[in-house]
Formats: structure tokens, sequence, C-alpha cells
């Protein structure tokens, strides 16, 4: 799978949105390997994208389309100053990856510097996972070749989220945890909407 994450503020926020659903309307169906995407406003204004596609080559094949160049002219101007993106090959799921459910989103955008040792965490034991917080519905880490992480987390409801993060996790899971976050940034998308192939 490959990913790219989308994000910069914008104010015009009812603008954007109908622009990303005339994407689905219009070009979805032209985008070969497009798998789906989950959007949504941070309490800043700041608006964050993740995309999947089912590879790069088939990404940037989207990319170059002429209605797609134009289209993403389009929504580049509803921005209110510049706009990130980051594309990423290393992609790794918790359960089946997000979810078209969730009722609250969380990203989360860090920089480690043993990716492998990242990627453990979000592979090891998921059925204790499961049986802690029933809340997660699912997950994608995207990380960059530089160690630079986002993760994007889907959670049933928000108040779901927020009780389960009151609770203790088992000591090592506690330690790979605080060495994952260290410095990392959350963006909470209180009210994320999501399309899918």
């Amino acid at each position: 799978m490959f990913i790219q994450i989308i994000q910069g503020r914008c104010t015009r926020q009812d603008d954007l949105h109908a622009v990303l659903d005339r994407w689905l309307r219009d070009l979805s169906p032209g985008a070969e390997g497009w798998l789906g995407g989950t959007y949504g406003f941070a309490d800043d204004d700041l608006f964050v994208a993740v995309v999947r596609f089912e590879n790069r080559e088939l990404a940037m094949a989207n990319s170059q389309r002429p209605e797609q160049a134009a289209w993403a002219e389009e929504m580049m101007a509803l921005f209110d100053g510049p706009v990130e993106f980051h594309d990423c090959d290393d992609v790794t799921l918790l359960f089946d990856g997000g979810s078209d459910d969730a009722g609250f989103v969380q990203i989360i955008r860090g920089k480690v510097d043993d990716p492998a040792r990242l990627r453990r965490l979000m592979t090891s034991d998921q059925t204790e996972l499961k049986r802690m917080r029933p809340e997660i519905l699912g997950a994608t880490l995207a990380l960059e070749p530089d160690g630079t992480f986002t993760e994007t987390v889907a959670f049933t409801d928000e108040a779901s989220a927020r009780s389960g993060e009151q609770q203790e996790p088992p000591e090592d899971v506690r330690t790979e945890l605080e060495y994952a976050m260290q410095g990392a940034t959350f963006y909470d998308l209180h009210d994320p909407w999501f399309n899918s192939r």
C-alpha cells in the first residue's frame, strides 16, 4: 500500500469539503489503484487527508491525469497558506487498517530513529490490544525514509477513546509507546469523513 498525507490550514472548510466530494463523484472512477481516504479538520483549522493507493506508481499516474491536475489546483487555492505532502511506501496496518465507521480519528505525527521498532510495536499482540482497547477499530502507520511517521487511528467515538487513554498499558508496551510518541504531535479529527472505492 502507498499512503499520501496532505495537510494545511484551511478556514474555508465547507468549500474544501465540497471540492473533495466532487473528486469522489467525478474523478475517483478514473483513479486506478485508489483505495480510499480519511479526512478531517483539527481544532486549529488544520486539514489532514490520508489517502490510500495500491502503490506509488498508480498514485503518481493519477496525479498526471489532466483532470486531476486541474482539480488539485482548485483544491490548493482554498488553503490559507502552504500545504505539506508526505509520500509513504512503507505502510503497516493495525487490524484491517482504518474504518469508515469511525466516529473519531486521531492523527499522530512524529519521528523515530528506529522504524523497525515502531513497526514491531504496531504489529505486536493485537489480540491483547483488542481486548484492552475495544474502541480502536484500526489504524495505519505510514513511515517516511527518515523515520518520520503518520499514524492514523480510527476509534468508535471520542468519549470511548478518551476513556481508553486512561488505561495503563503493560510496562513493556508503555516503554515502547514512550519511545514512539516522544515529541509527537496529535491532531484530533472530531468530525472525520471517509471515502472508499
